[in-house]
């Protein structure tokens, strides 16, 4: 991993409007930084940094744009007349809690600005940075409808270490959900993704989705691979670099596409209820909030 520089940048608004909100059960989203120094190869949002003229290579993990003014910006946004309260989802794009969070302090001010202002949110991270932030999101569910999610693909060390080199272990990601909900934070797990002949068969997900139940998550899902066009020019030479005995297995699903082929998600997605329910866990899909615009960030996803 190559060492992250910090490119600082103002932004005219931080809340971004979904551009298909008939997907997703949220409209706006707030990402304080772009590029991710956790590396994870598989990231779709490296497409994104095309748009800055860098590469989704090794630019997207070591050139991160920092939005110094997101949290005044914000604060200006939601004091809005125009602006009607409705959710807003972290973590969609980039992680917020990266590396240089411990300094800017970027996220933190974007939690107690909801919170200021009452307004629902959710967040989706892999950083255990975020038990820093414990204490406004308890300010958060004390006044409106807030959620944590964190992503856990594997808890097969050797295998994060290649795929999301810069993210901390699975067990140490659930041991901070852990404490949020006994917070009494709703909490949930995005076992994604799974990878193919790597972390989707029973045994690494029922590992999983056993360490969920053990931290007392609310739900959990699992969500396969998907290449995306942008990261295919990296992602697919990086498999043929790194597992070489895969790479055929990928072409096969991925080669044309960036879905895998539908037979593959049904038999994915019927292993994953069937562990799941063996666990005692609910779905990501069932988990109705106080409103609408409040849904679970997994439904998003």
């Amino acid at each position: 991993m190559a060492r992250a520089s910090y490119l600082e940048d103002i932004c005219k608004s931080s809340l971004n409007r979904v551009p298909d909100a008939s997907r997703v059960p949220f409209r706006w989203t707030v990402n304080p930084y772009r590029g991710c120094t956790h590396s994870c190869h598989y990231c779709f949002a490296r497409a994104f940094h095309r748009y800055l003229d860098l590469g989704p290579g090794e630019d997207f993990s070591s050139k991160i744009v920092v939005k110094t003014n997101v949290v005044d910006v914000l604060r200006c946004e939601l004091a809005s007349p125009k602006w009607e309260g409705e959710h807003v989802a972290m973590g969609t794009a980039t992680d917020p809690y990266q590396h240089c969070e411990g300094r800017y302090r970027l996220t933190r001010g974007v939690l107690a600005a909801l919170a200021d202002f009452e307004n629902p949110m959710s967040m989706l991270t892999k950083s255990t940075m975020v038990i820093r932030d414990l204490d406004q999101f308890r300010r958060l569910a004390a006044v409106t409808d807030v959620a944590l999610s964190m992503s856990v693909g594997t808890l097969d060390e050797s295998v994060r270490k290649v795929v999301e080199p810069g993210t901390p272990p699975g067990r140490r990601r659930l041991e901070i959900l852990q404490r949020f909900a006994d917070a009494g934070i709703r909490t949930g797990v995005l076992v994604a993704p799974l990878l193919p002949g790597l972390t989707d068969d029973d045994e690494h997900i029922d590992e999983v989705l056993e360490a969920c139940a053990e931290a007392g998550v609310s739900w959990a899902s699992g969500i396969v691979l998907h290449v995306r066009p942008g990261i295919r020019e990296h992602f697919m030479p990086w498999v043929e670099r790194t597992y070489p005995w895969l790479y055929p297995r990928y072409v096969e699903l991925y080669g044309s596409r960036a879905y895998a082929p539908k037979a593959y998600q049904e038999e994915i997605a019927e292993r994953f209820a069937r562990l799941r329910l063996r666990h005692g866990i609910g779905s990501g899909g069932r988990v109705v909030s106080k409103d609408r615009g409040a849904r679970q960030l997994a439904l998003a996803v």
